[in-house]
């Protein structure tokens, strides 16, 4: 069996037996839904070639 850490609360845990993967319970899951959320995380942003305004990389 492969272990993983789980990246919210760094608990180790048996990436087969989790529903939740790569997160190791729904908590940690709807933990980091809510960081994306309340925009905790973020996209790069490119600099656009003709001097324009910065656009989100899709």
């Amino acid at each position: 069996m492969s272990s993983v850490v789980c990246p919210i609360c760094s608990s180790s845990f048996e990436a087969n037996l989790s529903v939740s993967m790569p997160f190791c319970s729904e908590r940690c899951r709807q933990i980091d839904l809510g960081r994306w959320f309340e925009e905790d995380y973020s996209l790069p942003l490119e600099d656009r070639l003709d001097g324009g305004e910065e656009q989100e990389i899709q």
